[in-house]
């Protein structure tokens, strides 16, 4: 029925404060939908897909160099870079919400992202698809299913016993 999900339109806060604070926040909207941590991070890697814009969010840039493309990239770089505190953009200081870069300064992750490798059960789980994109994307098939049928009110019978 919809009541233990959050509203339309209403995805976990990037950044709660702390990392822990942070990653709280996370397992508390998905575990009200029923997922459990390893559908919350192959979820998550939908992140390999798209950027941040300033004017939607206050964040900016891809977390990939291959926006456009689903891979588990997302979770190689989140364990493989070194990731440090934006502070400028365009040659001038950062003042947007706290995010990180990479050594380029073209890729970023939000507090969120980096909470996953911060916390132990998070962080075997994005190591474990860093190193195997098809079990990410066997995972990430089965839970963004689940997602999908969130609320779906499905017939007890067989499609042909309905009539």
């Amino acid at each position: 029925d919809g009541s233990t999900s959050p509203p339309d339109g209403r995805l976990p806060d990037a950044d709660k404060g702390s990392s822990k604070m942070t990653i709280d926040h996370v397992r508390d909207v998905f575990y009200r939908m029923g997922f459990n941590d390893r559908e919350i991070v192959a979820l998550l890697g939908a992140h390999a897909l798209g950027r941040c814009h300033t004017d939607a969010s206050g964040y900016w840039g891809p977390w990939t160099f291959a926006e456009n493309t689903m891979s588990n990239e997302y979770f190689r770089l989140l364990v493989e870079e070194r990731w440090s505190p934006k502070v400028s953009h365009n040659g001038k200081p950062w003042s947007g919400p706290d995010q990180f870069e990479d050594s380029t300064g073209m890729l970023m992750m939000l507090p969120s992202d980096i909470a996953l490798i911060k916390d132990p059960e998070f962080k075997k789980i994005v190591e474990l698809y860093a190193k195997d994109e098809d079990v990410f994307f066997k995972d990430f098939a089965k839970a963004f299913s689940k997602l999908l049928e969130l609320g779906v009110p499905f017939p007890s019978k067989p499609w042909y016993q309905v009539w």
